[in-house]
């Protein structure tokens, strides 16, 4: 077999196609002839047998692919945390203890923690690029850049998101600086855009509040 970064990169799109079966094969229980087989060829990948590797990807990747699409909602960014996973698995199968998970359950785990992961960083990055837009941005929440600018503390700006729920603040982010549309930011969340409209209008109504000093339960 082909070095096993090029073989992942190449498949992880092939799992797109099977997403939706992987989560319903994820939900039933674990089968006894795949947990064994399984974990003889993790026995092999650690010494480095790439045929048990690619037998190995083969019969789980759906299954990584479809819990990492759940969670991430993006086929993109789905694929790139599976191909991660296998890199990890590849250089990391020697850890795996089966006195203490199946093959299946350490690799849903692994699967579950990277992709969480994954959700936390993006989170991060778009609280940051949600501060630093503030003050810049000149669309229909002008007057809370505004306040920002008069104010010009930076700190607050962070403290005053801190006021947002998890929900309104997601929603802000991908509308303002995520370069999305109400509909495509309904689309994206598969919420109503009457929704996305209303958390939009309740965000931008604590932000407001928050930095002209009048924070309300709005």
């Amino acid at each position: 077999m082909a070095d096993p970064r090029r073989f992942v990169s190449v498949n992880a799109g092939r799992a797109n196609e099977t997403g939706a079966e992987a989560c319903a094969n994820h939900r039933a229980g674990p089968d006894p002839e795949l947990t064994r087989r399984l974990t003889g060829l993790l026995r092999e990948i650690a010494g480095g047998d790439r045929t048990a590797f690619t037998e190995f990807y083969h019969s789980t990747h759906d299954r990584v692919f479809g819990l990492c699409l759940r969670i991430l909602r993006r086929p993109a960014a789905a694929e790139e945390v599976t191909q991660e996973i296998y890199l990890y698995l590849w250089n990391s199968a020697s850890q795996y203890d089966a006195r203490l998970a199946s093959p299946i359950g350490w690799l849903m785990m692994l699967t579950h923690r990277r992709a969480v992961d994954r959700v936390r960083v993006e989170t991060a990055s778009r609280t940051r690029d949600l501060a630093y837009g503030q003050r810049h941005l000149g669309r229909d929440h002008d007057i809370v850049a505004e306040a920002v600018g008069q104010r010009s503390e930076e700190q607050a700006v962070i403290d005053c998101l801190s006021t947002l729920t998890g929900t309104q603040r997601e929603t802000v982010a991908l509308a303002y600086y995520g370069g999305r549309t109400y509909a495509e930011v309904a689309d994206h969340l598969g919420i109503p855009l009457n929704t996305v409209k209303t958390r939009i209008r309740d965000g931008l109504k604590r932000l407001q509040n928050c930095l002209t000093g009048s924070l309300s339960d709005a």
